[in-house]
């Protein structure tokens, strides 16, 4: 080959590099240009659930301010640590990689990095984060005490289920969460209501989700609240065969089957990685640092009220949104190890008790 095809060869492939660029621009000049990459976790960015959002997010952010914005794909976790790396070769000024399973490879890349600037939602590294690299985390357990408190006041059978997707500490604030929302709302009532819990050790099998929730029902549980991502795709088609319901998660997903989902724990993503792609591009220096999101800031919250689900309970709901915002109702984000006692999961303030006589 001649010298000078190569060297056209070596132009065409550097600027075709980048991927998907919204911009529509493929190259990686410095132009002055506030640009950022997003790594999403292997769902992809369609996934119709927090890497959907955390894209959607930034396009907002492109839109609002001209940065540019990228994505790079992985289609497993073993990729993760080679594609922030090519990501890192790039003239990025944020580097966003999206879900706890990213953590590891995040890390080292940061580490490997110091020039770069990382955010990675969904994990936190405390006090061993390095200083380049800031933690997006979410007060999930606020939204999810709320559909735990509409599927305590909802349900018939006096039994519910939860399916998750890994065993981990993100899991574990949605389970958390909905549990003292169900404790909630069987003290209102004075009534015991079961919660089933399971984990399906995926966020991709849907043939899990669909075995899962076929025992659940059978079980006698009416609604199963699912943090489990593409899994929820099985607990849909069976719940919509027996006439059951699903509460979704990260997003509304009632379009997903608009006659089941009774309600969903939304982790608006999108929001936060906007709050902190402006402060970062804004020069605010949030390396090392852990930020995190509730209800008070928009970052969880639930959907509009379903046609089927009763007015009174919606509306209870969102009074009892207002004493978490204002602080006055602290939900507990759980533990890595579930207690025994369902009793542990709620805390009330003394402000609280005041509030409701």
């Amino acid at each position: 080959m001649k010298k000078v095809e190569v060297l056209a060869l070596i132009a065409c492939l550097l600027v075709c590099f980048t991927g998907c660029t919204e911009s529509g621009n493929k190259t990686l000049e410095d132009d002055g240009v506030f640009k950022v990459a997003m790594a999403p976790d292997v769902g992809g960015v369609n996934d119709q659930s927090f890497n959907q959002s955390a894209w959607e997010g930034l396009k907002e952010f492109s839109k609002e301010t001209g940065s540019k914005i990228t994505y790079m794909e992985s289609r497993q976790t073993s990729e993760f640590a080679q594609n922030l790396d090519k990501l890192s070769d790039g003239n990025y000024d944020l580097i966003l990689g999206v879900g706890f399973s990213m953590s590891d490879a995040m890390y080292e890349t940061a580490l490997l990095n110091l020039d770069k600037t990382f955010a990675l939602v969904d994990f936190s590294y405390g006090d061993e984060a390095p200083n380049n690299l800031t933690s997006i985390m979410f007060k999930s357990e606020e939204a999810a005490f709320l559909v735990g408190y509409i599927a305590g006041k909802f349900t018939k059978t006096n039994k519910l289920g939860f399916v998750g997707g890994m065993k981990d500490h993100i899991i574990y604030q949605f389970e958390y969460g909905f549990k003292a929302g169900v404790l909630y709302a069987a003290k209102e009532m004075n009534k015991k209501i079961e919660v089933f819990s399971q984990c399906a050790e995926s966020f991709t099998d849907s043939a899990k989700g669909r075995a899962i929730a076929t025992k659940m029902y059978g079980d006698g549980c009416d609604i199963i609240f699912h943090a489990s991502g593409e899994v929820a795709y099985g607990i849909i088609e069976v719940a919509k065969d027996l006439n059951k319901f699903v509460i979704g998660v990260d997003r509304d997903q009632s379009y997903l089957a608009p006659s089941v989902i009774l309600t969903s724990s939304m982790k608006n993503v999108g929001a936060a990685v906007k709050i902190v792609a402006n402060k970062i591009k804004n020069g605010e220096d949030l390396g090392g640092k852990t930020l995190t999101f509730g209800l008070k800031d928009g970052c969880v919250d639930i959907p509009p009220r379903a046609e089927f689900l009763d007015q009174k309970i919606y509306d209870n709901a969102l009074k009892l949104k207002k004493y978490i915002s204002d602080g006055q109702l602290i939900i507990p984000e759980g533990t890595f190890t579930i207690p025994d006692s369902n009793e542990s999961y709620i805390r009330f303030s003394t402000e609280f008790e005041k509030a409701m006589g």
